[in-house]
């Protein structure tokens, strides 16, 4: 679809990934995003960085004003040839007003597109352990909303019929009023001793469920947002996502904000509620000239020597900008720190000449003693701040290095507003750090908003031993680090998983 068009989006229940992938890709494209309170926080670092995001979720009292705001906005972005992407919590035509909305913009003669979301209405008690559907107990699911607007609509909501349909019924915006719901649905004709459930904030990490029966439903505390399931299928128990690792951790992450998919979606994966917080920002470096200089000198190098995977990527990069394609480099011997980094090179179709057993930077100088460098040609692609163990190391064995600068690691300006309320009311049971620079732009971070204090009582967790001693040497408790044979991700997440165990098992 061109430009100037309005994409209905709908962003799931909660968890960010249960997205799907059409609505993922518009979001990557947007220009503009007007979002729901109800829609993840997390979809919105998958925007691009000049899209506009503009938070619209709806108040109480005001929502026909509210409302015919999102319509005008919608409107006047997408005649200025804008993609706008209308983010709503579930999907945007199960009680989300996505009818209005496209008749609005049919009206007005602007394009859209529909993209359904999952709908909590299903994916929370799925997520809870239960089925709104089962084979010999509830043949036929009911969708409805608890809101007073529709309490009220008694033509356009048959209680009777509600009362003696049986099956599943899903209720969802119904938590103030779930006493008049229940009670209207006892006297159609339901049991009170129907079995009731209540799932609070479905499908993230903080999710609870209350059961009860339908008699006791008002009697129950509960929050919004929540979906109430009144039927036999209520009294299931499959509980599994509550089963999982580190499900109600709460776990910040401090890499650049395009680095931490992996990380993030493995934790995610284990039940754990992660806070984007990037602690550094990947920059160009100050000149492009030598790095240029060393490209346009390729085949005078018998080796080249990456410590990191940003190195990679960015060296990579400028070769392709500069060449179109790495061909200067398939002469060249190339030796990498980290097996993840490896997987990187041959990635772009090179192989790997030597990579140390244990991944740090001193042993794989430790491995080159083993091999003759002397008078050979060795090119280091590496961050501003990137530690000389390294170079110096070569230079001893009588390699003659040549250094070039492909990044910066830079510190943010701030951190969200959302991850600050966070480490002030002491929700973050735990920060993640994967670079030394992390650490110290962290603790920096910390004293910018007069929260010092945390580097004492905040557990992290490193990536590997030169991290951990950056960490450690800042003040933080480093309780969890990659072994030294599994550094990178995979032994990151290990190590973090390994930590809640054994604290689980001291609190039991």
């Amino acid at each position: 679809m061109a430009k100037g068009a309005v994409f209905l989006v709908g962003a799931g229940p909660g968890d960010p990934e249960l997205i799907t992938i059409k609505a993922l890709r518009r979001i990557r494209k947007a220009d503009v995003i007007l979002y729901d309170s109800l829609a993840n926080p997390a979809l919105l670092d998958e925007a691009p960085p000049h899209c506009e995001r503009i938070d619209v979720g709806k108040r109480p009292r005001a929502q026909a004003r509210q409302q015919e705001r999102i319509n005008r906005m919608m409107v006047e972005r997408a005649r200025k040839g804008l993609r706008v992407v209308r983010l709503k919590g579930g999907d945007p035509c199960l009680f989300g007003r996505g009818g209005e909305e496209m008749a609005t913009l049919k009206a007005a003669g602007i394009a859209f597109e529909v993209i359904p979301g999952i709908t909590s209405a299903i994916a929370a008690p799925a997520y809870a352990g239960i089925p709104v559907t089962r084979r010999g107990i509830a043949p036929h699911v009911t969708i409805l909303t608890g809101h007073r607007e529709s309490l009220d609509a008694l033509p356009e909501v048959d209680w009777h019929a509600l009362g003696q349909l049986g099956g599943t019924l899903v209720v969802l915006m119904g938590v103030k009023n779930r006493g008049e719901v229940a009670r209207r649905l006892i006297q159609a004709g339901r049991p009170a001793d129907t079995p009731a459930a209540v799932v609070q904030d479905g499908t993230l990490p903080n999710q609870t469920t209350v059961r009860c029966t339908l008699g006791t439903l008002a009697e129950v505390e509960a929050r919004s947002p929540a979906a109430i399931v009144v039927g036999e299928v209520a009294a299931s128990e499959f509980p599994w996502f509550d089963r999982l690792p580190l499900f109600g951790r709460r776990v910040m992450i401090t890499r650049s904000r395009n680095q931490v998919g992996d990380l993030r979606g493995k934790l995610m994966g284990l039940g754990a509620e992660v806070l984007v917080a990037p602690a550094i920002e990947i920059a160009d470096p100050s000149d492009w000239l030598p790095v240029d200089a060393a490209i346009g000198a390729l085949e005078r190098f018998d080796w080249i020597v990456f410590a990191s995977g940003n190195a990679i990527e960015r060296f990579f990069g400028r070769v392709r900008s500069l060449h179109g394609n790495l061909n200067g480099l398939a002469d060249i011997r190339v030796a990498v720190v980290g097996r993840k980094s490896a997987e990187r090179v041959r990635s772009y179709g090179l192989d790997v000449a030597l990579c140390p057993y244990r991944h740090t930077a001193a042993d794989l100088a430790a491995q080159f003693a083993e091999v003759n460098v002397t008078g050979r040609a060795v090119l280091i692609p590496r961050g501003e701040k990137g530690r000389r163990t390294l170079p110096d190391a070569l230079r001893v064995l009588g390699a003659r290095v040549r250094e070039v600068i492909v990044y910066r690691t830079v510190k943010p300006p701030g951190m969200s507003g959302q991850v600050v309320g966070r480490l002030q009311r002491k929700e973050v049971d735990m920060v993640v750090f994967s670079s030394p620079s992390a650490a110290s732009n962290c603790v920096d971070l910390f004293k910018q908003f007069g929260m010092p204090e945390i580097t004492q009582t905040l557990p992290a967790a490193c990536i590997g031993p030169t991290t951990a001693e950056a960490a450690r040497n800042l003040g933080f408790s480093v309780v969890a680090q990659a072994a030294d044979r599994e550094v990178g991700i995979a032994g990151l997440v290990d190590s973090i998983q390994d930590f809640f165990s054994d604290l689980q098992r001291g609190i039991e």
